[in-house]
């Protein structure tokens, strides 16, 4: 039997979660052995209108030729997974659908901007094609990688692991930051998957693995007031890495329109 196919296709992104799987090393070779990496222009293989058994897609959407591109990914793969924030929420790129001055700021920082073909507003991979899985994460992290591998070609729908960070933070047995050094930390509604680092290192969570599942966004937000975040501060909490997934940007919005306001005033 033949094994099955793989392609990494990159988008608008950093390479970080492409570096991902380049790290997994000796595990990566292993995994070569059980399937046909086609298509991945970091590691060297380029055929990228290859049929496929399963594509993962790193970054978002921010040009017309890659709303046409993503759209021929999907037709030659079985199975589509975008990975990290730029693909399931459009990462840092995103931070320009905000203020709705893409024209303006395009024009401020390139020489020639009239050679410039962007799209007004930068779109997560799920909001233009189906996707079958999103591993969330800024990166996301090479167990993440092989586990969807693994799920996918045993024909096993993979674990979404969408636990808080806080609960990773009870399994690791780290000390609360919040709660002992009155850090806002995004902990609370963001999902794990990085084995609670940053708290572990005694920084607070920032968010970087997206909303957890039923997110208390107000809530924390409130919480945040109550130390002493000013109103803009407390939207680019939100704001920052995953600024496109409903959860943070609903919240995100109501007090950053609240700080433009007492800006005004």
């Amino acid at each position: 039997m033949s094994r099955p196919k793989v392609a990494v296709h990159k988008f608008s992104s950093c390479d970080g979660c492409q570096l991902a799987f380049l790290n997994l090393g000796e595990s990566l070779l292993q995994l070569s052995e059980q399937l046909e990496i086609l298509h991945f222009l970091e590691a060297g293989m380029s055929e990228a209108d290859a049929q496929v058994d399963i594509a993962f897609v790193e970054g978002s959407l921010s040009t017309p030729d890659e709303l046409e591109r993503i759209k021929q990914v999907r037709a030659n793969s079985r199975f589509l997974v975008s990975i990290g924030a730029c693909a399931t929420s459009g990462g840092l790129q995103a931070l320009r659908n905000l203020d709705g001055q893409h024209d303006a700021w395009r024009d401020a920082i390139y020489a020639r901007p009239e050679f410039i073909r962007t799209l007004q507003d930068v779109k997560p991979i799920a909001s233009v094609v189906d996707v079958d899985l999103e591993l969330w994460g800024c990166p996301v992290s090479s167990p993440q990688i092989v586990a969807a591998v693994r799920s996918l070609l045993f024909g096993v729908a993979p674990v979404d692991d969408r636990d808080r960070v806080c609960l990773e933070c009870k399994r690791q047995q780290a000390v609360c930051v919040m709660v002992t050094e009155g850090k806002p930390c995004m902990g609370p509604v963001t999902r794990t998957g990085c084995g609670a680092l940053c708290p572990r290192f005694g920084r607070d969570c920032y968010g970087c693995y997206g909303p957890a599942e039923t997110a208390q966004t107000d809530t924390l937000a409130r919480r945040f007031a109550g130390l002493g975040l000013m109103p803009d501060a407390i939207a680019r909490r939100f704001l920052l890495i995953n600024s496109q997934a409903p959860a943070f940007l609903q919240t995100g919005r109501v007090f950053w329109h609240s700080g433009q306001e007492a800006e005004d005033d």
